[in-house]
């Protein structure tokens, strides 16, 4: 014998067909601690730097070392941890396709700053000239702009929008501060807290946000 249908049930085959259609717009949970943790990790670490050039900060070299170390190897751990967690819940395979479009150019993003890191390395290495490697924080900005570019065209926020455009200008500034340190070093540490930290809280609190409808 069929069941005949109810309006409680049509609703509710609706709200599963828009499930489906729209997904969740609410941004991972692993992108939002990804940002956060980076922007206030190298904020920190930007900050201690800042402390070394006015003289503030006058650690011994090797304590130095580990304090930067640890500040990667924390991080690293915090991206691992995120990774395995989406490889494990198979987010971004899920949902519409503008947050599989997010994702992918997030996770394009990342796998050029990879490259981006070995290529700046090498040549600083090779050229003896520290400076080389300073570029490498701008391109980064740059990437990160242009993602956030991608998520405002296709999410229309305006908070994403004015996260490119911030990224932008702090890889122009960067670019052209990199024989100048302690300005170099300011407009980092604060584009660390404002373009990072901040958008990470923010997409951290959208992601704990109850789904509506």
């Amino acid at each position: 014998m069929t069941k005949k249908p109810t309006a409680q049930s049509a609703e509710a085959d609706l709200a599963f067909l828009r499930s489906i259609v729209e997904g969740d717009p609410r941004p991972p949970m692993t992108l939002a601690i990804c940002y956060l943790a980076g922007g206030l990790l190298y904020g920190i670490q930007c900050l201690f730097h800042l402390g070394q050039v006015l003289g503030l900060v006058r650690w011994p070299d090797l304590a130095s070392l580990i304090f930067v170390v640890g500040i990667t190897v924390a991080f690293l751990a915090i991206l691992t941890w995120a990774i395995l967690t989406d490889r494990k819940s198979g987010a971004g395979q899920r949902g519409p396709s503008s947050s599989r479009t997010l994702n992918a150019a997030f996770s394009a993003t990342g796998m050029t700053n990879a490259a981006v890191v070995i290529i700046f390395a090498v040549g600083a290495i090779r050229d003896g000239d520290f400076s080389i490697w300073l570029y490498y924080a701008a391109i980064v900005f740059a990437l990160q702009a242009a993602a956030w570019y991608v998520s405002w065209l296709i999410r229309k926020k305006g908070w994403m929008l004015a996260t490119a455009l911030g990224g932008w200008a702090t890889a122009v500034a960067l670019g052209v501060l990199v024989r100048e340190p302690f300005w170099y070093l300011v407009v980092c540490t604060m584009a660390l807290f404002l373009l990072f930290a901040l958008p990470g809280w923010h997409m951290f609190r959208l992601a704990r946000a109850p789904r509506e409808g």
